[in-house]
């Protein structure tokens, strides 16, 4: 199952990770699938070519998705908003230094 709304996650782990290319390929297939498709929920199967069964159309949260995912990938700087588990280790911490 493919969820639409979770694009921009994906788009801020992939530009976290120094791979937007990623990001940006999600971003094209989901521009020629959401709108043909009228912004539903979910996709099903295992290839996620199919509306899911109980999806509703025009989610506000899918189209908010995809525009959060474009307004990242256009400025990186946006990612900063997310704050994924990792980043707390790539923070330094700062620590006193004793001498002796």
């Amino acid at each position: 199952m493919i969820i639409a709304v979770l694009l921009w996650l994906l788009t801020a782990a992939c530009i976290k990770t120094g791979r937007p290319q990623i990001a940006r390929r999600a971003i094209e297939l989901a521009e020629s699938r959401l709108l043909k498709d009228g912004w539903p929920e979910y996709y099903d199967g295992k290839l996620g070519r199919y509306i899911g069964k109980q999806a509703r159309k025009y989610q506000t949260w899918s189209i908010a998705g995809y525009l959060v995912a474009k307004m990242m990938l256009e400025d990186p700087s946006h990612s900063g908003m997310i704050s994924l588990e990792d980043d707390r280790q790539l923070k330094p911490i700062i620590k006193r230094s004793y001498s002796f």
